[in-house]
């Protein structure tokens, strides 16, 4: 129920009910540990073949990166934002006409991650949009803000554009023609979430979104610039505190491309924080197969006698059976591993 929003209240004084997370899981976030050499790539460096190589570099060791000089103007980034602040600043009876709890639902503002499924809630509301075709899906989003409708369709061509040049890029570094993973993801889908996460009276003790990889093929994420949340776990061990750049996005890759790599490439584990004395507002693309896409290893990548890490499936398998689980549950691709006995 739309009650369940936590922008519905201007602040709490204390955890909600069902919020707090068992000691075991808690950020812990005395441990986070920051990282200069996270990959900042510049798009618009002119020798093509090292921005190729720095990025196929990065989607070997870190699964993620931030780009600059990448199209999108600073002035539309801001834009975004600002839109989005505004929308979940709207009074409560606004927002229910747009609450749902239904994950299949297109259009959809919601709160935490599945509250159908889930024992313990994320500090987080979020609004969900389909946005590929623009013209199928924009006449039901959100009228209220005025503007709305208009910044976030001219964000979502931009940033398709972005995500299309970025894969090509990735299959030349994987050694594959330059829109093979392109024609095998098919007429790739495209979501966004925006995401708000309010000031948190106890912010050690829950999440914004706890530790999950991304499901989709690529992720491009817009940073709030004056709050950071987002964390990356690094070599399976240690926790990373992601700052924005200056007018960068952050890539992340999804379960896909680690899939498409033959897991040369890393879907990048990684969670969100919050925050005591700031709100904090971030804006998630997710560039998705289309659900007939057969995924599996690109042929090439696989060693001559050697079997695949992963067996092919269709896109629309693994998105249900990753909505089936909890968010933090074992790595979805697990599930999907190429010993057949497993799947007997």
């Amino acid at each position: 129920m739309a009650n369940q929003l936590l922008s519905t209240v201007a602040y709490r004084d204390s955890l909600p009910e069902g919020y707090a997370r068992p000691e075991h899981d808690r950020p812990r976030l005395a441990d986070v540990r920051t990282d200069t050499n996270i990959p900042l790539i510049d798009l618009a460096w002119p020798d093509r073949h090292r921005v190729i190589a720095e990025i196929d570099q990065a989607c070997r060791t870190y699964g993620f990166f931030q780009v600059i000089n990448h199209g999108i103007s600073e002035e539309l980034q801001e834009k975004v934002m600002a839109v989005g602040l505004e929308f979940f600043r709207l009074p409560p009876e606004e927002k229910a006409k747009l609450y749902s709890d239904e994950p299949s639902k297109k259009i959809r503002l919601s709160t935490s991650f599945n509250v159908r499924k889930e024992t313990v809630h994320n500090w987080r509301d979020y609004l969900r949009l389909h946005c590929h075709p623009l013209e199928e899906f924009v006449p039901d989003w959100p009228s209220n803000p005025e503007t709305f409708k208009e910044v976030i369709s001219t964000y979502c061509r931009e940033v398709r554009l972005l995500a299309l040049r970025l894969l090509g890029a990735i299959s030349l570094g994987l050694g594959l023609e330059a829109e093979y993973v392109e024609k095998v993801l098919g007429e790739q889908e495209q979501h966004m979430a925006v995401n708000y996460y309010p000031r948190c009276p106890e912010p050690d003790l829950t999440f914004g979104l706890p530790k999950h990889t991304d499901p989709n093929a690529l992720t491009i994420l817009l940073m709030d610039r004056h709050v950071s949340g987002l964390q990356v776990l690094r070599d399976g061990a240690q926790w990373i505190a992601v700052d924005r750049r200056p007018n960068a996005l952050v890539i992340n890759l999804g379960d896909q491309l680690q899939a498409l790599s033959n897991g040369a490439y890393k879907s990048v584990w990684h969670r969100v924080v919050v925050n005591a004395a700031q709100e904090r507002l971030s804006v998630a693309s997710f560039l998705c197969p289309c659900n007939s896409a057969v995924i599996g290893p690109a042929a090439k990548l696989v060693g001559d006698r050697q079997e695949p890490v992963y067996r092919s499936y269709t896109y629309d398998e693994y998105y249900k059976r990753f909505w089936s689980r909890n968010l933090d549950q074992e790595h979805c691709l697990e599930l999907f591993r190429g010993d057949a006995r497993k799947f007997a």
